[in-house]
């Protein structure tokens, strides 16, 4: 007998563990939709508005389903920690997968950066967000969301799986690849990545640099964080997309000259 949660959960995972009674795993699904909501409110608030949070959603669910469908009872943790990485990884795979960013976000961050490069030569140094809008006809507002959005683009980018190549004639059944242990060259460029991104942050202001460590390493909200240093949502929101802006022209800026 499977000894898990309450007495009503632990009859839903003796049928669904013991019978695949798709009637208990669909209460399971409801009891733990929770972890979906959760994880659909976090990501969501950092994606552009074309994105539909019913397609989050969405991908969440199908992640809470295969955590169902994979959980081991027998393991040392709880279904709700299991269910969190798999609803996440989810909804992170599908967004891999859609084009999300509309073309016009596009060409508006390609408007922004050719302004950019045009104003840094003229002016002899990194030019701030007002300057730019002021430069593309857009508000500073834009400029920084334009650039947030393309920013998460390349960080889901920069996790896409390469298709093999054609020529490989070798019979991938019997290939089993390694995907713990790096290429020498991707740990270096991983190496310079960080050494480069550690080195932009400590450039960014006090606020900024508590903003980016709070929300990314603690993984607090802007709500949260907004309660900690005495500062409305919207101002912390408004601080999180300056320093972003920041590091993304800073880490631009070192690629050039790479």
């Amino acid at each position: 007998m499977i000894n898990y949660g309450s007495e009503t959960e632990q009859q839903y995972w003796n049928s669904w563990f013991y019978k695949k009674d798709s009637e208990a795993a669909n209460e399971l699904m409801r009891m733990y939709m929770h972890v979906v909501d959760y994880h659909t409110q976090r990501i969501a608030a950092h994606l552009p508005s074309s994105v539909s949070r019913d397609d989050v959603r969405s991908f969440g669910y199908t992640g809470l389903y295969d955590a169902l469908q994979k959980f081991e009872p027998s393991r040392d943790f709880k279904f709700e920690t299991y269910a969190s990485f798999r609803v996440r990884g989810a909804i992170m795979d599908g967004l891999r997968k859609e084009d999300w960013l509309p073309r016009t976000v596009r060409d508006k961050v390609k408007k922004i950066e050719a302004a950019a490069s045009n104003l840094e030569q003229s002016l002899e140094r990194k030019p701030t967000s007002v300057e730019i809008a002021k430069q593309t006809g857009l508000s500073r507002e834009e400029v920084e969301e334009a650039v947030r959005d393309a920013l998460f683009s390349n960080v889901l980018s920069m996790d896409d799986k390469p298709a093999r190549p054609k020529q490989d004639k070798q019979d991938t059944s019997y290939v089993l690849p390694d995907l713990k242990t790096p290429q020498p060259e991707d740990a270096v460029l991983q190496k310079e990545l960080v050494l480069q991104l550690t080195d932009s942050i400590k450039h960014l202001n006090q606020h900024e640099q508590l903003v980016i460590s709070l929300f990314y390493k603690e993984e607090l909200t802007f709500t949260e964080i907004g309660h900690i240093l005495e500062l409305t949502t919207s101002r912390i929101s408004q601080i999180h997309k300056r320093a972003i802006f920041k590091l993304r022209e800073s880490l631009a800026k070192l690629s050039a000259t790479s």
